[in-house]
């Protein structure tokens, strides 16, 4: 995104730490429509911060706004800071797709490309961003094992990506994610589609990975916030309620709405 940036990206990954993420006074908007409202919050570096909430209450915009991906809605549009390492990427200058290959996003529903092989999902990314030929299969390999895919693709790597479960089409999508070499995890309802096995490996994965990334999890299901993340920030009607570590959150929280959600008197 810039020099000073570049070098920075480059000591973060040799040492390998994550970016923390503050948002400040962010709001969003589908047109006339404020779905996220003035929103404050903190993401730590290397830690899991599941966002929680009932539909509809600002969650997924929230994410999208983290990596610009909230602007390419029609009559979508967003003001406020987004700080990445320091650095807001809603800048003059800033370059939208850069900021996407520094903070990555896993969808709800696995997306692999349907007409690419198992190798090619893995490699789309770095060969647009100009990474070597001869360093593409090595990335592919790094990021399948870190995905926990390795073992069960190595020897059809050259299929094509739609015959793969949909737990495997998950952890293909975190891999090609990985390959890019971001700082940051988005993931969005990333088990919703997926059996409780699939669901599982998704979330010993999503732990491993905090040591090298900064997560961000978006998810209606309190039991997989209680289970994997550090910190927990509940939104309502667009707005955040109250954030803090998991268990402070879910035991002892601060504010009344909190304590009615998190025990099912709504939501």
């Amino acid at each position: 995104m810039s020099t000073s940036k570049t070098k920075s990206h480059q000591t973060s990954k040799a040492s390998g730490k994550g970016f923390g993420v503050k948002v400040r006074a962010l709001h969003a908007f589908y047109d006339d429509n404020e779905a996220v409202k003035g929103v404050d919050v903190d993401f730590p570096a290397n830690k899991i911060t599941a966002i929680i909430g009932p539909s509809g209450c600002g969650k997924s915009t929230l994410v999208r706004c983290i990596n610009r991906m909230h602007e390419e809605v029609p009559g979508a549009s967003a003001k406020g800071q987004v700080l990445l390492d320091d650095l807001d990427i809603y800048s003059l200058g800033i370059d939208p797709v850069a900021v996407r290959r520094t903070v990555g996003m896993v969808f709800q529903k696995p997306n692999p490309f349907p007409t690419m092989s198992i190798i090619d999902n893995v490699t789309a990314g770095p060969r647009l961003a100009g990474v070597k030929r001869d360093e593409l299969h090595e990335r592919a390999e790094r990021a399948l094992c870190d995905a926990g895919l390795w073992n069960e693709v190595k020897d059809r790597l050259n299929k094509n990506a739609g015959g793969l479960s949909g737990g495997q089409q998950q952890r293909l999508c975190i891999a090609r994610m990985i390959a890019l070499e971001p700082e940051v995890l988005l993931m969005d309802e990333p088990c919703s589609a997926l059996d409780p096995h699939s669901t599982l490996r998704i979330e010993e994965l999503i732990v491993k990975l905090k040591s090298r990334f900064t997560v961000v999890l978006v998810t209606h299901n309190l039991s997989q916030a209680t289970r994997i993340a550090d910190y927990t920030a509940f939104m309502l009607d667009g707005e955040l309620v109250e954030a803090g570590p998991t268990k402070r959150i879910f035991a002892t929280p601060k504010n009344i709405r909190t304590k009615e959600y998190v025990t099912g008197k709504f939501g």
